[in-house]
């Protein structure tokens, strides 16, 4: 933080994570190499060759002890703060807000009264006593210090001189301190080092005229408030070198939590063996004929592999169990964009209906069309909480919308739906909640088959496709999402491909005889696709 001769002209506001981030990150997500699977060597997976991070280390199971398992949690922790300084551009810190009754706040409360009730006491004792004000004093001194930057040397002499603890030491023994000068001088010094935002702190800090204790209080709380400033400010300046650095360290700290807990990889294993299988079931015809080990059953190739592995993600069911361990760091984001995703799936089924059964009355309208799905989107807000109860809001839903549709018939001298139409509206869009229901299977599944097509794409982190039939009506916001999760997964990838190439070798390729030598040489493996280039 410039806090010496320049001030920072902006402070961190909070905000949610939105597509303006997605935009960022995508320059630095660059989609990997991509080729068809049916490309792709298999020699990379059966290759010994592999430096220290590029594939995780295998030791049997072993007990962990207290050391290795705290070691592994503090790289975790860290991991995940360079995660999210990195993928989130509003990423922030805040001051801890305690809630009202805990425990924690209780006894927070009930210590800092008791001392500043013995600093009141202190100085209103006559003569004054100062040993509380100076431990504050002294406190506020390092502080101060701790603003500075390196090479501000005069100003760190300055706060030296003025806040000389063994002279205001002196100075209380002869009862001839001056705590409202030193206050003063304080508060002046606290406004040269903080943000803009808090000038207005520092205003009412100067024109305080309460006793010395409400002022103490208050210094401590805009100092609390400059820490928290200095601490977004760092974040900011570190996040260039950490997006530089990101991929290499993130996939370290892993390997290092991989080689203390081997276990760290089981749930990852699980989700990969079992897209596997998913993927096998939907191979191309012509590459089940000629693409088989050693078994005779077809084999995916390890992009379909990872493509069908990471579109599981977005129906991922977490009461049967968490998420893989190299996407802990994003299941917020992950779950963000599965509830919109659902969202905007109900939105679709619920216009596909309408286009169905009343596809006269709004064909040519875009504009009532745009206001059926804002107002359906809004009245479906909430829809992933336990006690939301979809079938009423979707009943609500159709009772809204055959109003707004006879409302514009009405403007255009046309007679209103046939109260007959209306039930059986109401009837189709409550359907919706039935897993079996055509409209909701049909939306669902072009779903899938739009992320499909958009992770297959080399520029979909740039120009996602077009939506496929059906979905026009929700282009805007499956695009969007497509960005949020193109980059998302290219970010993975590439922190995360030398692990994934290791359990595929291991799940698909483990049976295989080694490539056979062609005049007396083995030819090397070519470089992985999903190895971080």
């Amino acid at each position: 933080m410039p806090l010496n001769d320049e001030r920072p002209t902006s402070t961190s506001t909070v905000a949610s994570e939105d597509q303006n981030s997605d935009t960022e990150s995508s320059e630095r997500c660059d989609s990997l190499t991509s080729s068809s699977d049916v490309d792709y060597s298999r020699q990379s997976f059966t290759s010994d060759s592999s430096s220290k991070h590029n594939s995780p280390s295998c030791s049997p199971p072993k007990t962990l002890t207290l050391d290795e398992v705290m070691a592994s949690a503090r790289d975790l922790s860290n991991l995940s703060l360079a995660h999210e300084i990195v993928v989130n551009q509003n990423f922030h810190l805040e001051p801890p807000d305690l809630p009202q009754n805990s425990l924690e706040k209780k006894v927070k409360d009930m210590v800092h009264k008791a001392f500043w009730d013995c600093l009141e006491s202190e100085l209103n004792d006559d003569p004054p006593e100062y040993n509380y004000a100076i431990k504050l004093l002294d406190e506020i001194r390092d502080t101060l210090l701790s603003f500075l930057n390196p090479g501000a040397n005069r100003l760190r002499t300055q706060i030296m001189e003025v806040l000389d603890m063994d002279l205001i030491r002196q100075q209380a023994d002869n009862n001839a301190v001056d705590i409202q000068g030193l206050v003063s001088y304080i508060i002046n010094t606290m406004g040269k080092f903080c943000a803009p935002v808090r000038d207005d702190e520092i205003k009412k800090l100067k024109e305080n005229s309460a006793n010395l204790v409400t002022l103490f209080k208050e210094i401590f709380r805009v100092l609390d408030l400059m820490k928290m400033d200095m601490v977004n400010f760092t974040i900011q300046s570190l996040r260039p070198e950490l997006q530089r650095q990101s991929v290499e360290y993130e996939r370290a700290k892993f390997q290092s939590i991989l080689e203390r807990t081997p276990s760290a990889l089981d749930h990852t294993n699980k989700w990969i063996k079992f897209s596997i299988e998913e993927a096998t079931q939907i191979m191309p015809p012509s590459e089940k004929s000629s693409d088989s080990g050693q078994s005779g059953k077809p084999l995916p190739g390890p992009t379909l592999v990872l493509n069908t592995a990471y579109i599981r993600l977005l129906t991922w069911d977490k009461s049967k169990g968490p998420l893989p361990e190299t996407l802990m760091t994003d299941e917020v984001r992950l779950q963000e964009m599965q509830r919109s995703l659902q969202l905007y799936q109900v939105v679709a089924s619920v216009l596909l209906i309408v286009y169905s059964s009343i596809g006269g009355a709004v064909s040519g309208l875009p504009t009532l069309v745009e206001r059926l799905k804002k107002m359906t989107a809004v009245l479906l807000e909430g829809m992933h909480s336990a006690d939301f109860n979809l079938t009423e809001a979707l009943g609500n839903v159709s009772v809204q919308i055959c109003c707004e549709v006879n409302k514009s018939l009405a403007e255009r001298n046309f007679p209103a739906l046939p109260a007959e139409l209306q039930e059986t509206l109401k009837g189709q869009i409550c359907d919706i909640t039935q897993e079996n229901n055509p409209i909701r299977t049909l939306v669902e599944g072009r779903v899938q088959q739009y992320f499909r097509v958009v992770l297959a794409s080399t520029s979909s982190h740039r120009t996602p496709p077009p939506a496929p039939p059906g979905l026009g009506l929700i282009q805007s916001e499956l695009m969007g999402l497509g960005v949020s999760f193109v980059n998302l997964v290219n970010f993975n990838k590439k922190v995360y491909g030398p692990f994934y190439v290791s359990i595929l070798k291991n799940l698909l390729f483990i049976d295989m005889p080694a490539p056979a030598p062609q005049n007396g040489i083995v030819q090397g493996p070519p470089s992985s696709p999903l190895q971080s280039k």
